[in-house]
């Protein structure tokens, strides 16, 4: 099972933090492990506590990384070290073509949706985020949008 994910960003730190991972993990433990293949950008906060509960299940990783990045992010990102090291875990990294090339460019959303089984939005619900984009570029191409956002949890 292919499983990708998208998130708020900002929900570092505190209870939401928490609340997040544990329902990720409890999510993340429903796939066997042997079928896992999680789908991430590893991007700070939710995509990246997925991408570790992925490997700390015994899934596999595979890494999206847009166009216009950085492959591990930029010398003074704080979340590079984390970056590099899921990259390095990582089964496959998938840089994005550029779109004069025929490529999604920095599109990781859609590139996410296409190969992926199904999705996991952390997502408050609220519309006109890119988590709520990508939820319904999902729905849209038929896949399955488990929507984590545990109560008590607030955005950054």
């Amino acid at each position: 099972m292919r499983v990708g994910i998208t998130g708020h960003r900002g929900l570092s730190g505190g209870i939401t933090e928490m609340l997040v991972r544990g329902d990720l993990w409890k999510l993340v433990t429903t796939f066997g492990s042997y079928e896992l293949v999680g789908v991430t950008c590893a991007d700070e906060g939710p995509e990246s506590w997925f991408a570790r509960s992925v490997l700390d299940h015994g899934g596999k990783l595979e890494v999206i990384v847009p166009t216009g990045a950085p492959l591990v992010g930029r010398a003074d990102d704080r979340h590079r070290g984390t970056r590099l090291r899921l990259m390095n875990e990582a089964s496959a990294v998938h840089r994005l073509a550029a779109v004069e090339h025929g490529g999604l460019g920095d599109d990781t959303g859609l590139a996410l949706v296409g190969m992926v089984d199904e999705v996991i939005a952390v997502w408050d619900g609220e519309p006109g985020s890119e988590p709520a984009r990508v939820a319904e570029l999902a729905r849209r191409a038929g896949l399955f949008v488990h929507r984590i956002w545990p109560q008590g949890c607030e955005r950054g």
